[in-house]
């Protein structure tokens, strides 16, 4: 784990925005229909969905056009334990059969394991494995657009080490380009598209060692508004406004919220002066208002630090976008490029709320990245624009014991429904759970889940080791595409072939 130490709070189950009254929170409401054949009963159908699907494989023909877009979706720590306890709990939400249920994702006709170790770690964090993904190389834990050879916390090492990303390549060759994420634009995922930096935690200037800033790093706000490449990033929609605002200013949505900027700069006001008919939004009102046809740029910086998780947002009015309508906007301002674009669209909350042991959270906002995904294939022609759906990583999230088929995925397990299995104790236990993380029992005695109320926001579920926030896992994770070169992801692969994939599709 390697995260500043202003930004703890965005690991907890609720943020300083979101706090008040979250206990109170009604299960979300259901989904638009979606047609969905009812769960099978016979042997014979089972034998007759399998064709089904065995048909539906043969036909599937390989589509090897130069793809003129590419989205990127990355669901930060959505391992496969989440895809599968996600796609329950989004059919369970809509009063369907979970487990049969065919979520976004699954509609993607082709798929590859990917490796996830760095180069320096059997387990990684979010610094290295976006680097992979976006710019080829396996680096080190804690780095962000360097190589392997890179020190980490040396500013020296950076300038001799930096490493380009797909999305540098593509902005000067005249492509529009975009990011999109829940957690702050400076996180490493989304970073990793636009910095390079030997320590990912230098979000902001006022995180960073005085001896790097005299040496000559910047932070990583920074390096976002003064990218070099093409005319800079064509949208920018994320959390993390405070590292953009100086130290002397109060946030525009929170009064007793300052900025964190040490050097006194306002980076919001660069970046309008360098972008007259660029929109700079802060809420869902201003950015609902902006007119894709008219501004030439986007900018939209919806919270101080992280964005919501999707279930708080949405019980608090919807003042900042959702995932989706990000998307949907994202993908509006770059079809104006005749050329193409490619964009990274990250559901980053997802890895926050595993870490803090909150498995409902961490599902919901997956349901968030379908509903984004739903938006995308809708909006683009699949013909020449390569989705791509992966993890950067994954969690020690589990899902496990003999649960009756329909028993809730947040409950207890239970088999026949209603009857909870007891372990060895005599008590309960869940269906999810954490190897580690702040779940853990350390009382004499560990609570009963049966007597708890296993599907409130803010449970967290019983770990095995205790640890202050929960770890990521090392296991593979999957990869998914549907377009131009999407049956390249096939087998398992190394996580930073992804990138070339990518690069081959453009054709750069």
């Amino acid at each position: 784990m390697r995260h500043p130490s202003s930004l703890l709070l965005a690991f907890g189950l609720i943020t300083a925005a979101s706090a008040p009254a979250l206990a109170q929170l009604a299960p979300p409401g259901p989904l638009p229909e979606r047609p969905v054949p009812p769960p099978i009963a016979t042997t014979d159908g089972y034998l007759k969905a399998g064709q089904d699907e065995m048909k539906r494989l043969i036909a599937d023909k390989p589509n090897n056009r130069k793809a003129r877009n590419i989205i990127l979706f990355i669901g930060d720590g959505m391992g496969i334990s989440t895809l599968t306890a996600g796609r329950i709990f989004e059919g369970q939400q809509q009063g369907r059969d979970g487990e049969s249920y065919v979520a976004q994702m699954d509609r993607l006709p082709h798929t590859a394991l990917v490796k996830t170790y760095s180069h320096d770690a059997q387990v990684a964090d979010s610094a290295p494995t976006a680097t992979a993904l976006v710019a080829g190389v396996k680096t080190k834990n804690g780095v962000i657009g360097v190589g392997p050879e890179a020190i980490e916390n040396e500013c020296s090492s950076t300038a001799s080490t930096k490493v380009p990303s797909l999305f540098e390549m593509a902005e000067d060759k005249g492509y529009a380009t975009g990011v999109v994420t829940t957690a702050t634009i400076t996180h490493a995922t989304p970073a990793a598209t636009y910095a390079h930096v030997v320590q990912r935690n230098w979000e902001v200037d006022s995180l960073m060692p005085d001896a790097a800033k005299a040496a000559g790093c910047t932070d990583i706000a920074r390096q976002m508004v003064e990218w070099p490449h093409g005319n800079g990033l064509d949208v920018m929609l994320g959390g993390g406004r405070a590292h953009f605002l100086p130290a002397s200013a109060t946030d525009p949505e929170y009064p007793v919220a300052k900025g964190l900027r040490g050097d006194g700069k306002d980076l919001a006001a660069v970046w309008q002066a360098a972008n007259p008919k660029g929109a700079y939004v802060w809420n869902s009102d201003s950015f609902n208002a902006v007119d894709v046809r008219t501004s030439s740029k986007l900018l939209g910086l919806f919270e101080p630090s992280h964005m919501q998780y999707e279930a708080d947002r949405t019980a608090a009015g919807g003042k900042e976008p959702s995932l989706a309508d990000m998307t949907r906007k994202a993908i509006a301002m770059l079809s104006k490029n005749r050329k193409g674009y490619v964009l990274m669209v990250e559901a980053g909350r997802i890895d926050h709320a595993h870490h803090a042991g909150n498995a409902r959270r961490a599902l919901q906002d997956t349901v968030a990245l379908n509903e984004a995904l739903k938006v995308a294939m809708e909006s683009v022609d699949l013909s020449d624009t390569l989705i791509v759906v992966t993890s950067d990583h994954s969690h020690t999230f589990t899902m496990s014991g003999y649960p009756e088929r329909g028993n809730p995925i947040l409950g207890v397990v239970a088999a026949p429904i209603g009857v909870p299995t007891l372990a060895k104790d005599g008590k309960a236990y869940t269906t999810l759970g954490y190897a580690n993380g702040p779940g853990a029992v350390t009382a004499a005695e560990r609570a009963d889940p049966a007597k708890e109320d296993t599907g409130a926001l803010n449970y967290r579920q019983q770990s095995l080791v205790g640890l202050s926030s929960e770890t990521h896992g090392g296991e593979d994770v999957v990869a998914r595409a549907v377009g131009p070169k999407a049956h390249l992801f096939k087998g398992t692969i190394e996580q930073n072939t992804i990138f070339h994939i990518l690069r081959a599709a453009l054709g750069l």
